[in-house]
Formats: structure tokens, C-alpha cells, sequence
């Protein structure tokens, strides 16, 4: 029986770390007065936050990076999920 609740307060505290851990690009979105992003810059910064968060992992199989049709067929698939 203690075995049961240690592992679960073990899974929960990883679980609550990964979910406070998440940074993603909306939550980046801020100007530089702390107040968030509107409009037209909104728009850009989210744009070069998910190119530059999608370019790194833009790599076929054999660790090469990807190129032409492949890379913007891997990207715009990359950034839908970012």
C-alpha cells in the first residue's frame, strides 16, 4: 500500500513539473514593459518564435538537414503543433 501512494506522488510531482515547464510562444509573446503583444507584432513575433522553434528539429532520418519542398512540407506541419 505504500508503495501504491509513493508512486503516485512521484508520478503527480513530474507530471506538475512538465505542465509548469511548457513555455510556449503565447506565453513569450510579451513587449518589453511586461504587457503583452497586440496586432501586427503579435503576429511576427509568433511567426519567428515557432520558425525558430520548428528550424532545429527540420533533420531526416540519417541526421542531414532537410531542404526544399521537404523542409517547407516539415515546417509548416512543425508550426501548426508549436
Amino acid at each position: 500500500m505504500m508503495k501504491r501512494i509513493f508512486l503516485a506522488a512521484i508520478v503527480a510531482t513530474f507530471a506538475a513539473g512538465s505542465a509548469f515547464a511548457e513555455d510556449t510562444c503565447e506565453s513569450k509573446a510579451v513587449g518589453k514593459d511586461g504587457k503583452p503583444l497586440a496586432g501586427a507584432a503579435k503576429t511576427s513575433f509568433l511567426k519567428k518564435c515557432k520558425a525558430d522553434a520548428c528550424t532545429p528539429k527540420a533533420v531526416s532520418a540519417d541526421g542531414k538537414p532537410l531542404a526544399g519542398a521537404a523542409k517547407n512540407s516539415f515546417m509548416k506541419k512543425c508550426e501548426v503543433g508549436a
